[in-house]
């Protein structure tokens, strides 16, 4: 019996042996590009020679040039729309917008997952700010399944 013990624990410690695994390893490379390729010197050497200036003149100056103009931009006006329609994802939405000068004029809609329709009207200029008026509609009824259960 003793025997039978041993032979068992042998194979027992044979066959963990390959499952005990040493300490555990990490290592990482770290590699910098923001770093300049040139060494820095080796020391730094002050001026040699300080001399005097032969002659003191004063600094002249170029006349500035002065810009009394005003600089003159194109007129601003624009004309934008877009609009989505995808009845996979039920995605539909929809843009327009229009500026000309200072004034910008537009609206988006889109369809909330309720079903309502939201419709945002807006506009800007230099006088009223930004002004937006939002619409929405009522939530789409949609049929409820009805469910028959047979016994």
């Amino acid at each position: 019996m003793f025997a039978k013990v041993v032979v068992f624990g042998t194979l027992l410690a044979a066959a963990n042996a390959g499952l005990l695994h040493g300490h555990a390893v990490s290592s990482q490379s770290i590699v910098r590009h923001d770093e300049g390729h040139i060494a820095a010197p080796l020391a730094y050497t002050g001026h040699l020679i300080h001399a005097a200036p032969l002659a003191y003149a004063p600094l002249a100056y170029a006349p500035s040039a002065h810009y009394a103009g005003h600089d003159e931009y194109a007129h601003p006006k624009y004309d934008f729309a877009y609009s989505v329609a995808d009845p996979h994802t039920g995605d539909h939405k929809s843009q327009h917008e229009s500026r000309d000068g200072d004034a910008v004029h537009g609206y988006y809609s889109l369809v909330q997952p309720d079903g309502s329709v939201r419709k945002v009207e807006y506009s800007a200029d230099d006088h009223s700010g930004f002004n937006a008026i939002v619409h929405n509609s009522a939530p789409s009824v949609h049929p409820q399944p009805a469910y028959y259960h047979h016994y």
